[in-house]
Parts: structure tokens; sequence; C-alpha cells
């Protein structure tokens, strides 16, 4: 079970590597959301919560590379956005419950150019001039439920001398949500680690420059929220249907008109424009003139993308850079990783592990293969989590949903460099970049992502 679970992840992975100029998991991913860091979707994960096993936490984060010292205006939410995390439970590829957190700019006063005019001690201070606000809805078939509105945004880290007790004032953010669970929105440091030298030919073409951790330093905006796993499954019954498929959405109003006084107005219904499920999918999946595609295709529509599944460009640069023999084509294994979820009935890995084919209550002949991060929930937090997920034997990790902490990297490097493959080289075992661990440690409660930092990048 442990080695077949093992090779689950590895095929997860890859299809994770390519040597193309982009930044970490999901930063920068396509030409569009490039341009438009609001919008940009960096990680999702989502993980039966360690400290209350009874529930789910889901966190998006978007605004790549936010360094610390961004005033005046710093980093908020698109006001003309909505930021959503989305749940299928029974294997469609539609969302059956939709978490949209929706945001309102608000100033003391347009008569400075400050964000805070003196010292922020809480989230009604008079001092802190800027403060954003949120809607948050739950949305089904049956309608849509405001569970908060005119929710608090942490602010952005200014300093010390504006803010001296900032993971106060953060925490004042966390929110209880009606009939159970919580949820944060707000600024944090970036979770995902990597050393970027990655994309200068795989480390310098010989695996020689590894060991700096170059996402350290910056921040993210996040949006966690964590729920009751009865709210999230198949007829809210967590014990028959346990898994759960999650992918974050950004979306924006399809037409912007600017008046004669600068003023941006926007009207008609809502437009994807970005896309996350599964790190990496679409930076080295799927190829340049299709990512902005992607990211606003739904997932019931993925068949159009199968052949960059099936038969990846990855493996080839591979072959021809270290001469590992790409494995043959059509890559199944893939198609089950990234599209169904992995089940004995789902394709060559025989393993049931996190396809909503293991839902008792699914019917079999609605099932549509789709890109989502799917999470079983029946499988308990880890009590000594290991950083490789299931390759390293740890089922409650990536690729059964994906925490904080797992190791995305030195997986995909090991197991692109035939780490499970038969007679692989002994080398390719502890292949990695040196990085191991994020540079802050994680909190051991919600929203578990570390405080935002504070010091500017160029000093760490």
């Amino acid at each position: 079970m442990l080695g077949v679970a093992a090779a689950v992840t590895a095929t997860a992975c890859v299809a994770s590597l390519a040597p193309t100029v982009t930044q970490a998991s999901s930063h920068r991913e396509a030409p569009l959301v490039a341009g438009e860091p609001q919008l940009d979707n960096t990680d999702v994960y989502a993980f039966v919560s360690p400290d209350s096993p009874n529930t789910v936490t889901m966190i998006g984060n978007w605004v790549p590379f936010e360094e610390p010292n961004g005033g005046p205006n710093f980093y908020p939410f698109a006001s003309d956005a909505a930021y959503d995390i989305n749940i299928d439970n029974d294997g469609d590829a539609r969302a059956d419950l939709i978490y949209r957190w929706t945001f309102t700019d608000n100033y003391r006063s347009k008569n400075t150019y400050l964000y805070n005019t003196g010292v922020v001690t809480s989230l009604d201070d008079p001092d802190l001039n800027y403060l954003q606000t949120y809607k948050l809805e739950a949305i089904t078939e049956s309608g849509s439920q405001v569970l908060i509105n005119n929710g608090r945004v942490a602010p952005s880290r200014v300093g010390p001398a504006s803010m001296p007790n900032y993971q106060q004032l953060a925490d004042s953010a966390i929110t209880p949500l009606p009939g159970g669970g919580k949820t944060y929105a707000g600024q944090a440091d970036d979770p995902f680690f990597i050393d970027l030298r990655f994309f200068d030919n795989y480390f310098g073409g010989n695996l020689s420059e590894v060991g700096q951790d170059t996402v350290r330093g910056y921040n993210t905006n996040t949006l966690a929220i964590q729920v009751p796993k009865s709210v999230l499954a198949l007829k809210g019954d967590a014990a028959r249907n346990p898994v759960v498929g999650v992918w974050a959405t950004t979306s924006r109003q399809r037409i912007e008109v600017v008046d004669t006084l600068n003023n941006r107005n926007r009207y008609g219904g809502w437009q994807q424009v970005s896309r996350l499920g599964m790190p990496l999918v679409n930076e080295v999946v799927i190829p340049v003139g299709r990512k902005d595609e992607f990211n606003a295709t739904a997932p019931r529509n993925d068949a159009k993308f199968l052949p960059f599944v099936t038969s990846p460009e990855v493996p080839r640069r591979i072959e021809a850079l270290y001469k590992i023999p790409a494995p043959a084509t059509p890559r199944n294994d893939l198609v089950e990783v990234f599209l169904t979820g992995v089940c004995k009935a789902c394709g060559p890995v025989a393993v049931d592990l996190n396809s909503q084919r293991l839902n008792k209550d699914v019917d079999p002949a609605t099932f549509v293969p789709s890109e989502q991060l799917r999470l079983n929930m029946s499988i308990p937090p880890a009590a000594s989590p290991n950083r490789l997920g299931v390759l390293g034997g740890d089922n409650a990790g990536f690729p059964n949903g994906r925490r904080l902490a797992d190791d995305v990297t030195d997986v995909t490097v090991r197991v692109a460099e035939g780490v499970l493959l038969p007679n692989h080289p002994a080398a390719v075992d502890g292949l990695g970049d040196a990085v191991d661990a994020n540079a802050l440690p994680f909190r051991a409660t919600f929203p578990y992502v570390a405080t935002s930092n504070v010091v500017a990048v160029n000093q760490n």
C-alpha cells in the first residue's frame, strides 16, 4: 500500500517541472494575471485541521511577491473581483458549494497619502486610515446565504512604529461563522518555499545551485476558512462521502467603463480569470498559448486539455537535458492523479485514496474527469507529518489535499529524475532544492499561516 501510494505522489509531480521562466507555485503563471496580481491565485491548500480534526481548513492565497515595505498603498484585495473557494463533493466537476469573498474599500480621509496616520492598535483605530471590509457568501444550487457582512480584513503590515503588535491586530480579524467554523482575510507570510534557481537550467544545469529559499521574506494575501466536515460532504455525511475536490478562482465583471472623473465602473456578470487547484499545473503542464484559456475554463470542460496530460512536455525536456528516458505515453497514470483522483476503479494506480468516486452516494455515470485538489477527509491528521506527503508514507499529505508544510518541490525533483522508476540511478534518491521548510514556522492554530514579514526582502 505504501509503495503504491508513493507512486501516486510521484506521478502527480512528474508534470510539475519545466525549463520555463516563471515564479513559484502558480505565482505569475499566465500572461493575463501576471499583469493583474490582485487577481492571481498563488496557492491553494486543503487539509483536515490538525487541532480540530472534525473540521477541514481551506486556504487560498492571492497577490504574489508582496515586498513588506510596499507603501503607501500596500496590498489590498481587489474591490471589483469575486474570490471563490469551490467544493465539488459528487465528482460532476461543478461546484456544489462556493465560498465567495467580495471586498469594499473604506477610507477615513482621502486628504492624506497615508495608509495610517498614527499608531494602530485595533481594527477600529481611528489612525487606520484605510480599511477593507468583506462580504462572505455560501453559494449552493439553492441560492446564496450571507455568512458575514462587513467583515474586517487584517491590514497590510506597515511596520513596528505603525503597528507595534501586528500579530494581535491580525488575530482580531479571525471571525466566527454561523453554525460553526471561522474565517480569516488578510496578509500573511507566503507559505510556499522553493529555490527558484530551479528555473536556471534546473539548478545550474548540474544541480549545483540549491539551498536558497527565494520566496523567503515575501508576503501574500490570504483567505482561510475552517468548517465542519459535514458542511462540505455530499448529503452532509462525511462518513459515507468523505472525498471532496477543491479549487480557487478569481472572477471580474465583464465590462469596464472609465468616466470623465477617472472612475472605473464595472458591469455585467462575473468572468473567471484565474483558477488554481493542484499546484504547478498551469505553469508547466499547460503551454503558454493556452494558459489564459485554462484560467478561464470551468473544470467540467477540462477534456480539451487532456493531450497536455497524456503526453506532457516536461519528461521530454528532462530527457533532452539529463538523458533520463521519458516514460511511455499515453500517461494514464497522470490522468488518474490530475483528473479523476486516485481509486481502484479510476485507472492504473490501484489504490483507493482520494477520488469522489469513493463516496458511497456518488453516481458513477455523472462523474466527470477534471483538475481539482482532492481531499479524503476520513484520513486523520498525521501525528508526525512528513514533508513529502504520500511519497513519504504520510497519506494525510499531498496529493491527498495539500498542507502548508508539504514539500512539493523536493517530491517533484526526485520523481522527475526517476526515483520511483525501476533501476533508477541511486544518486537521485536524495535530490531536492535543499529548502525543506518555510523560513517561518507555521502556527499551530487557525489560520495556521505565519505572520506577515516586516523586514525588507533585500535585508534577508
